[in-house]
C-alpha cells in the first residue's frame, strides 16, 4: 500500500473557472490509471486531469467560489490531503472583454452612459491615489466582505471595499470632496434627450454608420447564403453535439471498466495472500527474509492445506516446489564455505523448521572441518611453488636487483606470507569449527546430538593444530623440523596430501628478519587455541612452536637494531635541534635512542614477556650472556656512527666550501658566500655537530637508557654502558683536537703576512690613529669562529677560543720578538695593537695568554711620557670604532653567565 498523496505547490494560487493549475507533490500516483479522483475548492475536476509524475499533475479549475483545498485521490494511496488552498473567483465580463459566457445587457448597461470613458473611469471621486500605492491586503477584503466586491459593474458592489481598496489612506475631508464631485457628476447625467445628444453627437452618429454597414452586411448575407443561413450553422452545432456524446461515452466506457475492475480486485484482496504467496516467497528469499518465508508456508499450510478447491489446490502445489527448491538452496549454501557461524547456525534452524531430511547440524560441522584443512593445504602449495619458480629468477639476477630495486630486500618472502596467510585461517576457521562442535554436543543446533561422534570431532580439531605447525615449522624453522614428530599428522589425517613437498633451500639469514613478524602471528593464533578452551594435548604441539620462535627471535631482534644503529648516519640530515645546554645537536641521538627504545619494547612485549603457558627465556646463563653482549655491542654502535660522520671525507663538499678564516692578506675576514645550498655541512660544521652529539648522547642519553632498562624490568646493563661512554669519551678528544687543528694553523698563518702588508716596517715614521688592520683582521677570524661555534654548540665556546687565543697570543710575542728595530710611531702602533687584542680578548685570555701579551709587551721599548697619552687617546678612538667587535666577545659571555642564547 503506498502512502497517501500530499498537495504541498500550487501555480497560480487563485483563478476564474477554467484556471489551468500545476498541482506539485508527493505520491500522486505511479501511472495516469493510478488517478481517480481531483477536486478543486470542491468540484471534481478529474475529467481536465492530466497526470504528468509522481509529483506532478496539471488540471483546469471547475466553478467552485472562494478557498479550498486540493484533494487528490489515487489507487494505491487513497485519498490524499492538502497544506496549500486554491482561491477561485467570477470576473465581471465587460464589453470589450472576450467572453464563452453570455453577458446580460441590462445589467451593464441600464441607466449609464453608453460613452466608454464612463465604464471605463478609474475614479469615480475625482481624487488623486498618489499615496494610496500600497494596496491594502486582499485576503483581509475578503474577511471583512465575505459577499462583496470592489468593482463598480459587479452585482455586489460594495462601497467600503471600494473605499479600502482605492482611498485607504485619503482623509475625511477630501473623501467629502469626492462625495460632493460624485453628486455634481450624476447630476449633470440627468439631462434631457436633446443635451444628450447635443453633447454625444459624434458617438451617435458613428453608431448610425456602424447600422447602416450591419444592414448592408445582412442585404448582402441574405443574397449570397438566403433568407436562413443559421443552416450551416446549425448543422455545425450539431456535430459538435455528437461528438461531445462521442466523449462523454468514451468517459462512461472508462468509469464502468474502473468499476468492474476494482469489483475484481476487490474479491482477489481477499485471497491476496495465497495468490501472492510464490511470488513473496522468491521476493523474500533474494532479500534474504528466510524466517518470513517459513512463517508464510506455515500460515498457508494451516488456512489451505485442507482445501478442496481446484485452484488453491493448483497454488499450494506451487508454493511446496519453490520450498522445495528453498531447502535445496538452504543446504548448499549451509556447506559453502566460507560463512559464520551465526548464518551457519540461522539456516539450520531453518532447515529443521522446514522439516528437511538428514542432519544438517553434522554436515555443518564436517563442512568446517574439510573447509580448514584444503584452505590449510591450498595454501601451503600455492605459496610453496610460487617461491620455487622466483628462486631461480632471483638466484640468476640477485646482484642486478640490489643495484636497480631499491626495495630488493625488502620484499616480503613466499614463506612468510604463507604464514601470514596459515595462522589467519586458523584463527578465522577453527573457532568456528570448534564451536559448532560444542553447540551440536550441547544440543544448540535444534537437534538431538549424536554423541558416537565426539572421537571423529576430537581427531579434526588434532588434524588441523598438526597440520598448521608443520607447515610453519617447514617455512621459517626448517632445521628443527626433523627434532620434532610429526609423522602422526600424514598418518591421522585423512584429508592431508601423503607426499610431502619440501621447500626451496634458503640461508637463514634471509628469513631471520621476519622472525618477530611470524612470532607475532603464531603467538596470535595460540593465544586464541588457549581461549577456545582445547585439550592440553593440542595446546602443546603449538606452545612448542612458539618456544623455539622465541628463541630466534631474541637475537634477531638486537641484530636488526645493531644493523639500523651502524646505518643511521646515511640518515644525518644536519639539522641543528637545540636542546638545552649541550647546544646545538641534530635527530640523531635521539634517533638512536628511538632504535633502543623500539628494541627494548618489541623484545619485552614479544619475545621476554612470557604469557600463558609460556617459559622464561633469561633463566638460562647462557641466554643472559648472550643479552648483553647484544646489548653491548649494539649500544657501542653509536660510537662508529659518528666516527664515520665526524671524519669521512666529502671532497666534493669540502673542496668548494673554503674555510670561515680570511685567506686574502690585508682585507677583512667576511664569511663566504655559498652559492649552493648543500645537504651535508662542511668538515668544521660537522665536526662541531658531531661533537655536540657525542656530548649529548654521553651525557643524556645513555643515562636516561639506563633508567629505561631498568624501568621496564631489564637486567641493568651497566658493563655496556660504561664501554659505551667510554669509546663516546676517547672520540669526543679526536673530534677536537681535529676542530682545533683545523682552526689555529690557518687562522694564526695570516697574522704575519697582514702585519707587513703593504710593506710596513716597524721604524715607520708616519704616526698612526688607528690599530693595525691585521689586529682587525685577526679579530674578524676570531669572531668568524666563535660565531660558528656560537651556532652550533654554545658550550664550546670557552673552551676553543680559549686555546686559539693562547695560540694567537703566543704568535704575537713570537713576531715582536724578531723585530730589529721600533721608532717612537711604531713603539706606539705596535703597544695600541697588542693592549687592543688583551683588552678585547680579555674574556678568553688565559694566564698563558696573558704572559704571552706580557712578553710581548717587554720586548717593546720603553714608552716616553708625552707618547703615552697619543696611546691613550688611540685606544679610545680605536674602541669606539671597533664597539661592534668588542660587543661580538664580551656580549656573548655575559649572555652565558646569565644563561641566555642569543
Amino acid at each position: 500500500m503506498a502512502p497517501p498523496p500530499v498537495v504541498t505547490g500550487l501555480s497560480p494560487k487563485e483563478g476564474p473557472p477554467g484556471t489551468r493549475v500545476t498541482i506539485r507533490g508527493e505520491f500522486l500516483g505511479n501511472q495516469p490509471n493510478d488517478l481517480i479522483g481531483l477536486t478543486i475548492c470542491g468540484c471534481d475536476c478529474l475529467l481536465s486531469a492530466e497526470w504528468k509524475s509522481v509529483n506532478k499533475i496539471i488540471a483546469r479549475s471547475g466553478p467552485g467560489k472562494g478557498r479550498g483545498d486540493i484533494i487528490v485521490t489515487t489507487r494505491s494511496g487513497g485519498r490524499g490531503t492538502s497544506t496549500v488552498e486554491f482561491r477561485g473567483y467570477h470576473e465581471t465580463i465587460g464589453p470589450m472583454k472576450e467572453s464563452a459566457v453570455w453577458v446580460e445587457e441590462n445589467l451593464l448597461w441600464s441607466r449609464r452612459s453608453m460613452s466608454p470613458s464612463s465604464y471605463q473611469q478609474e475614479d469615480p471621486l475625482g481624487l488623486s491615489v498618489e499615496e494610496n500605492d500600497k494596496k491594502f491586503p486582499e485576503e483581509e477584503l475578503h474577511e471583512y466582505f465575505p459577499d462583496g466586491s470592489g468593482d463598480l459593474t459587479s452585482e455586489n458592489f460594495t462601497p467600503g471595499w471600494f473605499l479600502l481598496e482605492n482611498h485607504h489612506a485619503t482623509t475625511f475631508n477630501d473623501l467629502k470632496a469626492g462625495l460632493a464631485f460624485l453628486r455634481r457628476k450624476v447630476d449633470g447625467q440627468k439631462e434631457g434627450q436633446l443635451s444628450f445628444l447635443k453633447k454625444n453627437v459624434g458617438p451617435v452618429m458613428d453608431q448610425v454608420d456602424t447600422l447602416l454597414v450591419l444592414k448592408d452586411k445582412i442585404e448582402q448575407d441574405i443574397q449570397e447564403f438566403g433568407i436562413d443561413p443559421t443552416t450551416k450553422l446549425e448543422k455545425a452545432i450539431r456535430e459538435a453535439m455528437e461528438e461531445a456524446n462521442k466523449l462523454f461515452e468514451d468517459v462512461l466506457s472508462r468509469r464502468d471498466r474502473a468499476d468492474s475492475t476494482r469489483s475484481a480486485l476487490a474479491l482477489l484482496t481477499r485471497f491476496r495472500f495465497l495468490f501472492t504467496l510464490p511470488t513473496s516467497i522468491e521476493h523474500n528469499i533474494k532479500k534474504g527474509d528466510y524466517d518470513l518465508v517459513i512463517n508464510d508456508y506455515a500460515r498457508v499450510k494451516n488456512l489451505f492445506g485442507k482445501t478442496d478447491v481446484v485452484v488453491f489446490k493448483k497454488v499450494l502445489a506451487e508454493v511446496e516446489h519453490r520450498i522445495e527448491k528453498f531447502q535445496d538452496m538452504l543446504h548448499a549454501r549451509l556447506q559453502q564455505m566460507p560463512i559464520s557461524i551465526d548464518e551457519q547456525k540461522r539456516l539450520i534452524r531453518c532447515l529443521v523448521n522446514l522439516e528437511t531430511v538428514g542432519d544438517p547440524a553434522w554436515d555443518a560441522v564436517a563442512s568446517n572441518a574439510k573447509h580448514v584443512t584444503e584452505q590449510l593445504n591450498k595454501c601451503r602449495e600455492e605459496h610453496r611453488n610460487a617461491e620455487v619458480e622466483s628462486v631461480s629468477k632471483k638466484s640468476a639476477q640477485k646482484h642486478k636487483n640490489r643495484q636497480t630495486n631499491p626495495d630488493y630486500q625488502n620484499s616480503v618472502p613466499q614463506r612468510i606470507l604463507l604464514i601470514e596467510e596459515i595462522t589467519e585461517i586458523v584463527t578465522e576457521n577453527l573457532p568456528n569449527l570448534w564451536k559448532m562442535g560444542q553447540s551440536y554436543f550441547m544440543g544448540d543446533l535444534y537437534i538431538t546430538p549424536n554423541f558416537t561422534r565426539q572421537t571423529t570431532f576430537k581427531h579434526m580439531i588434532l588434524s588441523v593444530i598438526e597440520t598448521f605447525c608443520k607447515y610453519v615449522r617447514e617455512a621459517v624453522l626448517p632445521h628443527t623440523i626433523d627434532k620434532k614428530s610429526l609423522t602422526a599428522t600424514s598418518s591421522s589425517s585423512p584429508s592431508q596430501p601423503t607426499t610431502s613437498l619440501a621447500w626451496p633451500v634458503l640461508e637463514l639469514d634471509s628469513i631471520t628478519e621476519w622472525l618477530p613478524h611470524c612470532l607475532r602471528y603464531v603467538r596470535s593464533s595460540y593465544t586464541m587455541l588457549i581461549k577456545l578452551d582445547l585439550p592440553g594435548e593440542a595446546l602443546d604441539i603449538v606452545a612448542t612452536l612458539v618456544q623455539d620462535l622465541r628463541m630466534h627471535t631474541l637475537s634477531s631482534l638486537f641484530k636488526q637494531a645493531t644493523d639500523k644503529i651502524k646505518l643511521l648516519h646515511k640518515q644525518e640530515t644536519w639539522r641543528i635541534e637545540y636542546e638545552g645546554n649541550y647546544g646545538g645537536i641534530t635527530d640523531l641521538p635521539f634517533k638512536f635512542e628511538k632504535i633502543i627504545q623500539e628494541v627494548m619494547q618489541l623484545v619485552k612485549e614479544s619475545v621476554l614477556i612470557s604469557e600463558q603457558r609460556e617459559n622464561s627465556l633469561l633463566q638460562n646463563p647462557t641466554s643472559q650472556r648472550e643479552f648483553n653482549h647484544l646489548i653491548q655491542v649494539m649500544l657501542c654502535g653509536i660510537s662508529g656512527t659518528f666516527e664515520k660522520l665526524a671524519f669521512t671525507n666529502d671532497s666534493a663538499n669540502d673542496e668548494d666550501h673554503t674555510s670561515a678564516v680570511s685567506q686574502l692578506i690585508g682585507s677583512p675576514a667576511v664569511n663566504r658566500v655559498e652559492k649552493v645550498n648543500y645537504s651535508t655541512p662542511i668538515f668544521e660544521h660537522r665536526l662541531l655537530t658531531t661533537l655536540a652529539n657525542c656530548q649529548f648522547t654521553t651525557k643524556i642519553v645513555l643515562p636516561r637508557l639506563q633508567d629505561l632498562f631498568h624501568k621496564q624490568g631489564y637486567p641493568t646493563p651497566v658493563i655496556a654502558i660504561e664501554t659505551a661512554k667510554s669509546t663516546l669519551n676517547t672520540l669526543d678528544k679526536s673530534i677536537m683536537e681535529a676542530y682545533l687543528e683545523q682552526k689555529c694553523d690557518p687562522l694564526v698563518g695570516t697574522i704575519e703576512p697582514s702585519m707587513y702588508i703593504g710593506r710596513f716596517e716597524w721604524d715607520t715614521r708616519n704616526m698612526t690613529n688607528d690599530v693595525s688592520p691585521y689586529v682587525k683582521e685577526c679579530l674578524s677570524n676570531l669572531i668568524s669562529v666563535q660565531t660558528e661555534v656560537y651556532s652550533i654548540s654554545p658550550t664550546l665556546v670557552d673552551k676553543l677560543l680559549k686555546q686559539i687565543v693562547e695560540t694567537v697570543a703566543e704568535e704575537i710575542s713570537r713576531l715582536m720578538s724578531c723585530v730589529k728595530k721600533f721608532s717612537d710611531q711604531g713603539n706606539i702602533q705596535a703597544r695600541v695593537d697588542i693592549l687592543t687584542l688583551q683588552d678585547i680578548l680579555s674574556p678568553y685570555c688565559t694566564l698563558t695568554a696573558k704572559n704571552f701579551f706580557k712578553e710581548a709587551l717587554g720586548v717593546l721599548p720603553k714608552i716616553a711620557p708625552e707618547n703615552q697619552k697619543i696611546i691613550d687617546t688611540t685606544l679610545q678612538t680605536s674602541k669606539k670604532r671597533m664597539n661592534l667587535q668588542i660587543q661580538c666577545f664580551h656580549g656573548v659571555v655575559s649572555t652565558q653567565s646569565n644563561g641566555i642564547v642569543l
